[in-house]
C-alpha cells in the first residue's frame, strides 16, 4: 500500500490533454491541470508550515479548486478534514479545537468569525477560497513550482478526518487512513464495472463520503471523467444525463427527477448505471424509476467509519428494500445484544469487518474500544436482517428503535407498510414519551390530497402488525427533515412530537 493520490497518478491517461471533467459552465479541467495545481497547493500548504500528519481543515463552496485542495493535502501527506458550510460559529468552534489544523481554508464571507474563533489557537495560515475558485490560497499558490513529490508513505497514516453528525451526542472525529479509501475505491470500481469510458454526473457535496470518496474515487482510480455540478437541480440534470454513463444521487435526487413531467427514458440512453446512496430508497420510488425509465437503482449501504460496506449487483437482481449482499472484500454479520451471530431473516445488530473499516476515533480510544468486538468487527449502530442469499435490509438505527412496554419496535417495518397506503408520499417512525409504556409509537406522514385519515392508517397497521407496533398517534406533515445526504433527521421529529401520548 501506499500514498493515496499515487494509486490515483497510476490511472492517469497516458495523453494527461484528457478531460478529467467539464463544469455545468463549460470549463474543461485536463489531467495535467490536475496535476500540475495540486502541486502547487501542496506546495503552497507545506510553505506555510504545515507537516505531513497536520490538519487542514476546509470549509468552502463546492468547486473544482476544493476538490484539487483535498489532492493537494493526499499528495503532500496532510489530512484533509473538510466542514459542512452551514455549520455555525459554536459548531466551528468545536471542530477546530479538537481538529487542532495547522491551516485552516474558508470563504471570505466567513473570515471575521473564523478569526475570532482561532484567536487563542496555533493556527499557522488563515486562507480564504471562493466558489469561482479566487482567493489568497490560489493566489499564493499561484507563485509556486507546479512540480512537487508525493509524499511516500505505507498507507496506514491518515488522509482525512471527518466527523459524525452529533445529533445524539458530541461528534465523534472519524479517522480514515489512505489505505481504507483506496481499498474501498477499488472494490467499488470492480463491483460497478468503472473504465476509463465512464463519465459520472456529480452533483454531490463534497464534505461529505458519499460524493468526496465514493464518486470521486471511482473516478480517479479507473481514469474515468465527470461532469462536475455544484449542487443537484432536475433540470440541469436532465441535460446533462446524456453526456453520462454513471450517476450517483440520494434518495431525493431521483424523486425530483421523476416529479419533472418532462422526464423519462429518452434522457437515459446513454446511461448504464444509477446509484443511490446516503438515505433509505423508497420502494415506490425504486419500482416508478424503473417504469419511467427502463433503468434499476443500485442501492448500496455505507457509513463515514467504513465507506461502502454492501451493493445491490452490477450483474445481478437489484432487490428493492434491500441495500444487496457484503461488497467481496467485506464481512457481513447480524447479531443479537450478547453478541452472538442469529439466524437468517432476523433482526440484529449490524457488524462489519474489512479493510475499509475506520482504526478508530480521533483521540477517543475508550470510544473506539467500545465500538470495536475483540475479533475486529465494527458495531454500526444498524439494525438489519441478513436474508439466505446474503441480501442486507437496514431497518433502522439503533438509536431510533423504540421500546414500548419492554418490547423492540423497528420503525421501517411499520414505514413499509404505511408508504403502500394509496396517498402516502412518505412515512417516519418515531417513539415518544408515554407514562404507561415507556415510550409510544408515532407515525409522521407526508401525504397527498387524497391522505388515509388517522383512523384509516391505525386500522391498516392493526390488521398487519402486532398490537404493541400500532401507531398511537398520527401526525400529517409537508415534509420530513433531512440533513444534507437526504436522511430524516428523526431526532427533530422527536422534539418536535414529544409531547406524552396520554396528554
Amino acid at each position: 500500500m501506499s500514498n493515496l493520490y499515487s494509486n490515483f497518478q497510476k490511472h492517469f491517461p497516458v495523453d494527461l490533454n484528457k478531460e478529467f471533467l467539464i463544469t455545468l459552465e463549460g470549463r474543461k479541467v485536463s489531467y495535467t491541470e490536475v496535476k500540475e495545481t495540486t502541486a502547487r497547493m501542496a506546495n503552497c500548504l507545506l510553505e506555510l508550515g504545515a507537516s505531513p500528519g497536520d490538519r487542514i481543515t476546509v470549509q468552502v463552496e463546492k468547486s473544482v479548486e476544493s476538490l484539487l485542495l483535498y489532492l493537494a493535502c493526499l499528495r503532500a501527506g496532510l489530512v484533509y478534514h473538510p466542514l459542512n458550510t452551514a455549520y455555525k460559529s459554536s459548531e466551528l468552534a468545536f471542530f477546530l479545537e479538537n481538529a487542532e489544523p495547522t491551516i485552516v481554508v474558508c470563504s471570505r464571507d466567513v473570515i471575521t468569525t473564523m478569526e475570532s474563533i482561532l484567536i487563542s489557537t496555533d493556527i499557522k495560515a488563515l486562507l480564504t477560497l471562493e466558489a469561482d475558485g479566487s482567493g489568497t490560497l490560489m493566489q499564493h499558490a499561484a507563485k509556486l513550482s507546479n512540480e512537487s513529490e508525493v509524499l511516500k508513505c505505507t498507507g496506514f497514516e491518515t488522509a482525512a478526518l471527518l466527523y459524525s453528525s452529533g445529533t445524539t451526542g458530541q461528534p465523534k472525529g472519524i479517522v480514515l487512513s489512505h489505505n481504507n479509501l483506496l481499498k474501498n475505491g477499488e472494490t467499488l470500481v470492480k463491483s460497478w464495472g468503472f473504465t476509463s469510458s465512464d463519465r459520472l454526473l456529480h452533483m454531490l457535496p463534497i464534505y461529505h463520503v458519499h460524493g468526496l470518496f465514493v464518486a470521486l474515487h471511482t473516478v480517479l482510480l479507473s481514469g474515468a471523467s465527470m461532469v462536475w455540478c455544484k449542487n443537484f437541480n432536475d433540470k440541469e440534470a436532465m441535460e446533462k444525463l446524456p453526456d453520462c454513463t454513471v450517476m450517483m444521487g440520494v434518495p431525493t435526487y431521483y424523486t425530483r427527477l421523476l416529479a419533472n413531467p418532462e422526464f423519462g427514458s429518452q434522457y437515459c440512453s446513454n446511461m448504464r448505471l444509477f446509484i443511490s446512496g446516503s438515505a433509505p430508497l423508497l420502494r415506490e420510488t425504486f419500482n416508478q424509476f424503473q417504469e419511467k425509465t427502463g433503468h434499476i437503482i443500485l442501492e448500496r449501504y455505507g457509513m463515514t467509519e467504513t465507506g461502502m460496506n454492501t451493493s445491490n449487483p452490477l450483474d445481478g437482481e437489484r432487490r428493492s428494500g434491500t441495500v444487496g449482499p457484503a461488497l467481496p472484500d467485506v464481512i457481513a454479520r447480524v447479531v443479537d445484544n450478547s453478541g452472538k451471530e442469529i439466524k437468517d431473516g432476523e433482526t440484529g445488530n449490524l457488524q462489519v469487518k474489512g479493510p475499509n473499516v475506520f482504526p478508530g476515533y480521533w483521540r477517543m480510544p475508550d470510544k473506539t474500544a467500545e465500538d470495536f468486538t475483540s475479533d475486529g468487527f465494527f458495531n454500526t449502530g444498524d439494525k438489519a436482517t441478513i436474508d439466505s442469499d446474503g441480501y442486507v435490509s437496514i431497518v433502522g438505527r439503533e438509536k431510533d428503535m423504540i421500546i414500548t412496554g419492554g418490547l423492540n419496535v423497528y420503525p421501517k417495518e411499520i414505514e413499509l407498510i404505511i408508504d403502500d397506503l394509496e396517498g402516502v408520499i412518505e412515512s417516519a417512525i418515531i417513539g415518544v414519551a408515554d407514562s404507561d409504556f415507556g415510550e409510544a409509537v408515532v407515525a409522521v406522514i407526508v401525504s397527498e390530497q387524497n391522505a388515509p385519515t388517522q383512523e384509516e392508517v391505525v386500522s391498516l397497521c392493526r390488521n398487519q402488525l402486532a398490537n404493541y407496533k400500532v401507531p398511537k398517534q398520527v401526525h400529517f406533515v409537508k415534509t420530513l427533515p433531512r440533513n444534507a445526504m437526504g436522511k430524516i433527521q428523526k431526532n427533530l421529529l422527536r422534539k418536535r412530537f414529544k409531547t406524552d401520548s396520554k396528554t
